[in-house]
């Protein structure tokens, strides 16, 4: 669930206003298609992936297999666990809650924490939390695992709750956090007196039609899932890598989400159209919130990396969580989309849309 490199999105400066200026035709989809079918064996774990240009679908497909055991194939109702993508969707909860007065993102994360040590919730806003400058102490090595076959947000808590101290002063440098997102989850739990999962699934979900996503949990029943694999560099073999195998892989603010490519168009089109939630709210989750790389103009927003380093602004982020890996890369200005979804953790999402991108724009 950490964040990718972000430097080859300076290489799609060149690339984005010639893909804005022209619909992809049959024969760039053909070489999109041959370069995806180089990479995804028809009987190895593989990818879906969609396109959109213009608020138009222009390409989208799917190669390999949801599960190596039962031979099931990947399709665009296929759910994937999409890792830090979740992240938008606690932060889009976060500025409902405070659309509607139920809190600041200036509040101190003592309103919502009586107990975590002063020394820390006194400092640290919730603003900080969602743009990953609080300075929190990572959860991971603090966390008692050893009869704990699921880490969830409240272990989380738990773990961090005697922690006296910052990695360094909240809201003065960029350090990305997964436990952050863990705590604005609770806080939605808190304000809502809701589960994090019931909050999503009333607010966002239910209003957008995204019947095939859901919040992982154990006994969640997961339609059309897709199981995660991670490559075993020794055997060359794929080694099934989901909630079983991996402790923290169920946390659920910072990347338990499952969903499909085909629901996942259904948030961009409401955060493109701003007829379901409020235009304000869309435009601050997508704005330039806190400097990453002033050189680079990079900046986090609340749930997004925004570069800004060309005109028109792109806004992205990565994901990734035990075998599966996801990639949204968004241009807002020109209605563009490219998201994959992949049960496989040994392909550069990153590296494959450049290569998407030249072919796009040849």
């Amino acid at each position: 669930m950490t964040p990718r490199s972000n430097q080859f999105f300076l290489f799609l400066l060149i690339f984005v206003t010639g893909a804005a200026q022209h619909r992809v035709g049959t024969g760039e989809q053909r070489q999109v298609d041959s370069l995806l079918q180089t990479i995804y064996r028809t009987d190895a774990p593989g990818i879906s992936i969609s396109i959109i240009k213009d608020g138009s679908r222009i390409f989208e497909n799917s190669y390999g297999l949801a599960d190596l055991k039962t031979k099931k194939r990947l399709d665009s109702n296929t759910s994937f666990n999409i890792g830090s993508l979740t992240k938008q969707f606690t932060a889009f909860a976060i500025l409902q809650l405070a659309e509607k007065k139920k809190l600041t993102l200036d509040d101190h994360i003592s309103k919502f924490f009586p107990t975590l040590n002063k020394k820390v919730a006194e400092t640290i806003t919730v603003k900080e939390l969602l743009t990953h400058s609080s300075g929190i102490i990572d959860h991971y090595e603090l966390t008692a695992t050893k009869n704990l076959p699921h880490a969830h947000i409240h272990d989380v808590l738990d773990a961090i709750q005697n922690t006296d101290s910052t990695y360094f002063m909240p809201g003065s440098y960029f350090r990305y956090s997964n436990t952050a997102y863990c705590l604005l989850s609770l806080i939605i739990e808190k304000i809502s007196a809701m589960s994090y999962a019931e909050y999503l699934r009333k607010n966002i979900f239910v209003p957008l039609g995204m019947k095939q996503t859901v919040v992982w949990n154990e006994k969640e029943d997961i339609k059309n899932e897709a199981s995660g694999y991670e490559l075993d560099s020794t055997t060359n073999e794929f080694r099934k890598s989901g909630a079983d195998e991996n402790i923290f892989f169920s946390t659920e603010g910072d990347g338990g989400i499952y969903t499909s490519v085909s629901d996942y168009l259904k948030w961009f089109s409401a955060l493109q159209s701003g007829k379901i939630f409020e235009k304000e709210m869309i435009r601050l989750a997508r704005s330039p919130i806190f400097p990453i790389e002033d050189e680079n103009h990079l900046s986090y927003g609340y749930g997004w990396f925004i570069d800004e380093s060309s005109v028109p602004v792109k806004v992205y982020h990565s994901g990734s969580n035990g075998g599966f890996r996801a990639y949204s890369f968004s241009v807002p200005e020109k209605n563009f989309l490219i998201v994959i979804f992949s049960n496989r953790d040994d392909v550069d999402l990153e590296k494959l849309i450049k290569k998407i991108y030249t072919i796009i724009s040849s």
